[in-house]
């Protein structure tokens, strides 16, 4: 099916005066570029409190360089806490699903805007608000929420077990209006590519960056709702004197982790798809080659996906789940790791004999491939109850998580910041400090997390403050040393993506419409695009995307005899 003519219009006038056009705006392209930075101001944030973490495990009773002082149990647990909360729902999130997503659905379908701009911009709105809660949540009595960033009970749900702070309040407020927020958007993901597509776009001919968002967003929403309600039950206990959670009471602590992870689990390829579908983008461009098996992978992660609602109790193989359980949780566990191992396959044939270039963003996304196969294939471990009852709870599931988590949401998100800031910025990044970013940021991760593994396979638990207490320990204390070295190497190679990120936002070379010869829709408009993506007609598409080798491919984009959008009340 063709797209709509939904197309044809837009939804707004183009915005006149500083507060509409950068602070209000409704444009898609704006509002990508502000989830953007909000996404890059937590990350800074996130990694700092990783550098706190790192120094207090290898160094417990020294002054924390740039923080003044050790911190105790209570602060440590708050930094891990903050950190996990805001690298996945503050980090991940914003950039890969939110940014990504509202800058190239409509770029690359075909479409003026987003189906509802309005609610657009309302999405990014109430994530500042929550922003701007879990920031006041620093400061408040007591700190920062310490409950770990799952938000297990009871330590989440006693106000007496964690000061008479409301830090944890404030956080559970915070995630709340975060969920809104994508719920938001993610109505605009599934509305605009089924209802707003060009001509000759039908559903089989979208990139498959839009079908990653589209199934990242559905999943989003099948599963929030369990866990939105539990964070409503949690407040009540720690608030009104209820226990849903608490044993004291009657509650079941073991109730949150069931909804936690019923979410947490699909929560994990709604950050991994959109990763997956930049690696899916940016590889057929460099090297030049038809993406392999598109129909195999948008049917494999539908089935992933499907799957990622039956296997979320292997979070809690050691939590006093029935063993009756543990059989079925293992195979779907370890069967949803075949659709995956298609879709990797399927980017390895398409690098297979390749005319490959070696640029940036293509460093990026060959390194984030390697480094998913390398953290898929420790979560076998992870996924068999009989190995996860000794390696639960240890820095083997810190490393194995970090491994996936960092592959797509860094190694990956650095690719498509790489490959498509020419287009949202309109200048090109330096690629001499692009090479200088990939090759420090791939290195010193293999130097934190491979050894990380032997750590916890050596039996260093999570969660504890001061590791040279524990006298079994003691042979990993210089281990522990190397990997939070390599961690402030590792740390301090952003510096050279921040510089460069900037720097090139002023200072970059103009970038041509299509500097990487991509053949996507997106490719066609000018760098950065106008308002309503085209300044004159929409293309029209004859073939499907990533058509290296057909004839014309990348050349046969026919405009459309449709106007641009004009005046404030060209709307519907």
């Amino acid at each position: 099916m063709s797209g709509t003519t939904a197309a044809a219009g837009g939804h707004h006038g183009e915005p006149g005066g500083f507060l509409r056009k950068y602070v209000f705006s409704a444009d898609h392209k704006m509002i990508a570029r502000q989830y953007m930075f909000i996404s890059l101001f937590w990350a800074a944030v996130g990694g700092y409190f990783a550098y706190i973490i790192r120094w207090q495990l290898a160094h417990p009773e020294a002054d924390i360089p740039l923080f003044g002082r050790p911190i105790g149990p209570d602060e440590y647990n708050a930094f891990v806490t903050m950190h996990g909360t805001i690298m996945v729902f503050f980090v991940a999130m914003p950039l890969l699903l939110a940014s990504f997503g509202n800058f190239l659905i409509p770029l690359m379908i075909g479409a003026r805007d987003m189906a509802f701009p309005r609610l657009n911009m309302l999405s990014v709105w109430v994530l500042g608000a929550a922003s701007a809660l879990l920031l006041l949540s620093f400061f408040v009595e007591g700190g920062p929420a310490a409950g770990g960033w799952t938000g297990y009970p009871p330590l989440s749900a006693r106000t007496a077990y964690v000061g008479a702070d409301k830090g944890m309040d404030l956080w559970l407020l915070a995630l709340a209006l975060e969920f809104a927020s994508f719920l938001m958007g993610g109505i605009n993901f599934l509305v605009t590519p089924l209802n707003m597509r060009t001509r000759g776009m039908g559903l089989l001919r979208m990139p498959l960056f839009v079908w990653m968002v589209m199934i990242a967003s559905l999943l989003f929403l099948l599963s929030v709702g369990p866990l939105v309600a539990g964070a409503v039950m949690l407040l009540l206990d720690r608030n009104l004197g209820t226990s849903f959670f608490l044993a004291s009471g009657g509650g079941d602590p073991l109730l949150w982790q069931h909804l936690f992870w019923f979410f947490g689990h699909p929560e994990v390829y709604v950050i991994l798809l959109p990763g997956l579908g930049a690696m899916m983008e940016v590889m057929p461009t460099f090297s030049r080659k038809t993406i392999f098996g598109y129909r195999p992978i948008i049917v494999a992660v539908l089935v992933a996906g499907a799957l990622s609602f039956v296997v979320w109790a292997h979070h809690q193989y050691i939590s006093g789940l029935d063993p009756r359980l543990a059989t079925p949780f293992s195979v779907t566990t370890i069967l949803i790791s075949v659709p995956f191992a298609l879709i990797v396959f399927a980017l390895l044939a398409t690098l297979w004999g390749g005319s490959i270039r070696l640029a940036t963003p293509m460093w990026f996304a060959v390194g984030g491939l390697a480094v998913f196969i390398f953290g898929g294939l420790t979560g076998i471990f992870n996924g068999s109850a009989a190995v996860d009852i000794y390696i639960h709870d240890t820095y083997f599931v810190v490393a194995h998580f970090h491994s996936t988590f960092f592959s797509a949401l860094f190694l990956a998100g650095f690719a498509a910041i790489y490959y498509w800031y020419p287009k949202m910025f309109g200048r090109m990044m330096n690629e001499a400090l692009g090479q200088i970013h990939f090759w420090g940021t791939f290195l010193f991760f293999l130097a934190v997390f491979v050894p990380m593994h032997l750590v916890g396979v050596g039996g260093m638990m999570r969660r504890i403050a001061n590791p040279g207490q524990y006298e079994f320990l003691a042979p990993l204390s210089g281990l522990n040393r190397m990997i939070t070295m390599s961690a402030v190497l590792l740390l301090l190679s952003q510096f050279f993506f921040a510089f460069n990120f900037f720097w090139s936002m002023f200072r970059g070379r103009r970038a041509p419409d299509n500097p990487w010869e991509g053949t996507t829709l997106e490719w066609t408009t000018p760098s950065p695009p106008p308002h309503g993506n085209w300044p004159g007609e929409v293309p029209q598409v004859h073939h499907p995307p990533y058509g290296y080798g057909l004839p014309g491919a990348g050349e046969d984009w026919v405009p459309q005899h449709r106007p641009a959008p004009s005046g404030a009340g060209a709307g519907r």
